[in-house]
């Protein structure tokens, strides 16, 4: 087990704390406790924005509940020390329904076999997973919210159209997850007593409600153990899929057509994985300016790869159940994979605990939710600066309002349109990270790049002209590339029979040289 909160004294340059201590020094003292719970003094409270819905604040506040907005963490408030939460985070976030839905892609909609889809899975997964953890040191080194982080990543102008993006992803996934949800179950005790779509969806929502009003601290908690139930049920999936004897490897096949559909699998796996690229720095940002930065990176890679890898191959492996099953296939084709775990738990199988499984299953969603709607309020507020003055608490209530709105009766009429639309999400996290690499590593040179007090200057903070065009040109090649239902690019379209996905990969190829062109253009005209 690795040590928390210890120094580092490595000489590299982007991880270096002694050299790259954060420029932001806040001089007033805000109260914190000995025993690092997230207290809030009086002199916190006043330098929060007064409005008409501050009585929210305050009632928030009386609840232990965290009233902070996107103004950057100080020293005096990081107070959560704890590697493992970090790491827990994402374990639980992950170890979910919606990962074991993506991996049952690859066999059923791909056509691929199981260990074709495995090794998609793995590479795929370390693709997008590995933007995560690195982005999460952001949040530790310099306080801030990683959407108000991305104004000095990738532009100011274009921090905020990725706040817009991310808005618009963060209540899809919640949407898409909750319909998942609904659906399993809609499934349990068939039978006038069902819950309807609409109930199912409700619950959801209202555990998500539930945990992001607390804010960080219970965030954490949650996350801390919620993965032990979906674990126990993935187990128990394992076993009666083994019983069954339904599963099989599958054919081994090769040539263009396999190589669009591992493309195309590649590209949902990797979208799912690198979905937490815009949300990375809002969960370290209480963590110590100084704990150790390769302690953070190392332990978020395993807390993220172990539930990735896990859940999306034995969702492939559900998926060949379901290949070689007629009965399975029926459900699949009425409830997606959903209907595919119900058909191995419940039927001529374990019967009412395998409902029970199935219920709780379906309630692990939550654990997915929450950072969606916890970050949807950060992001809404790093938009534009008169919704900032608007308590974070109502941004979250909002949020998880606007899910309610669009998941009942997406439940009904527009699921799969859902699920098309969600799975191209890892378009934009593509350029984004092509973006903001590069000025963190050629531009900035490492953390000692950063002013956290310009965080809220626009005379201080790049324009963001460079981000723009780099975003334009990187969504043309995610156009030329991309495979989808409702699209297929010209490029795409010439990989096998039915085209392979490679817009995530030209988008961020093409963002990145644009912007390394532009930029020193952009620093060399306007000096920021």
């Amino acid at each position: 087990m690795m040590q928390e909160g210890s120094q580092t004294t490595d000489s590299f340059e982007m991880f270096d704390v002694e050299k790259d201590a954060p420029a932001f020094k806040n001089p007033e003292k805000v109260l914190v406790e000995t025993n690092s719970e997230e207290q809030f003094s009086v002199e916190e409270s006043d330098k929060i924005p007064k409005t008409k819905l501050s009585f929210l604040n305050d009632l928030a506040g009386r609840l232990n509940a965290e009233t902070k907005g996107i103004d950057p963490v100080t020293d005096e408030e990081k107070n959560d020390p704890s590697i493992l939460n970090a790491t827990t985070m994402w374990f639980s976030a992950n170890l979910v329904l919606s990962a074991y839905a993506i991996g049952g892609l690859g066999p059923l909609v791909f056509d691929l076999n199981f260990g074709t889809c495995v090794l998609t899975i793995i590479f795929f997964n370390i693709l997008g997973l590995l933007p995560v953890a690195f982005f999460s040191l952001f949040g530790a080194e310099l306080g801030m919210r990683q959407m108000v982080l991305s104004r000095f990543l990738v532009g100011n102008v274009t921090g905020r159209i990725f706040s817009l993006f991310n808005c618009i992803a963060c209540i899809g996934w919640c949407v898409l997850n909750s319909v998942c949800a609904a659906q399993l179950l809609n499934m349990v005790n068939q039978g006038p007593h069902k819950c309807p779509l609409w109930a199912g969806v409700l619950i959801v929502v209202s555990g998500t409600v539930i945990i992001t009003f607390f804010g960080h601290k219970v965030i954490h908690l949650y996350e801390k153990w919620s993965w032990i139930p979906n674990f126990a049920i993935f187990l128990v999936i394992i076993a009666r899929l083994h019983l069954s004897g339904n599963f099989s490897g599958g054919e081994w096949t090769s040539g263009p057509t396999t190589a669009g559909s591992v493309l195309s699998f590649g590209s949902a796996v990797f979208g799912f994985a690198t979905g937490w690229t815009t949300y990375a720095a809002d969960y370290t940002v209480y963590m110590p300016w100084n704990t150790n930065k390769f302690k953070i990176f190392f332990s978020l890679v395993a807390g993220l790869s172990f539930p990735l890898f896990f859940c999306l191959i034995l969702g492939a492996a559900s998926a060949m159940g379901a290949v070689n099953n007629p009965n399975w296939n029926d459900y699949y084709q009425k409830n997606g994979m959903g209907g595919v775990t119900y058909a191995i738990l419940v039927p001529d199988s374990l019967h009412g605990f395998g409902a029970f499984c199935c219920v709780l299953l379906a309630l692990s969603t939550v654990a997915n939710n929450i950072p969606n709607m916890y970050t949807i309020a950060l992001s809404v507020q790093a938009l534009w600066e008169p919704l900032a003055k608007v308590p974070r608490v109502v941004w979250t209530m909002a949020g998880n309002a606007a899910t309610l709105a669009i998941a009942i009766p997406a439940c009904y009429y527009f699921d799969g349109f859902m699920e098309n639309f969600m799975n191209s999400i890892g378009y934009y996290l593509a350029i984004y990270s092509a973006i903001a690499l590069p000025e963190h590593f050629i531009f900035r040179r490492g953390f000692k790049g950063y002013n956290i007090e310009d965080w809220n200057n626009n005379s201080k903070l790049p324009i963001g002209i460079a981000g723009c065009i780099a975003l334009v040109v990187g969504a043309f090649g995610v156009a030329l590339g991309m495979s989808q239902t409702y699209w297929v690019g010209e490029i795409a379209r010439h990989i096998g029979e039915y085209g392979g996905d490679i817009g995530f990969e030209l988008g961020a190829g093409w963002a990145f040289v644009v912007y390394v062109i532009l930029r020193p253009l952009e620093i060399k005209y306007f000096g920021r």
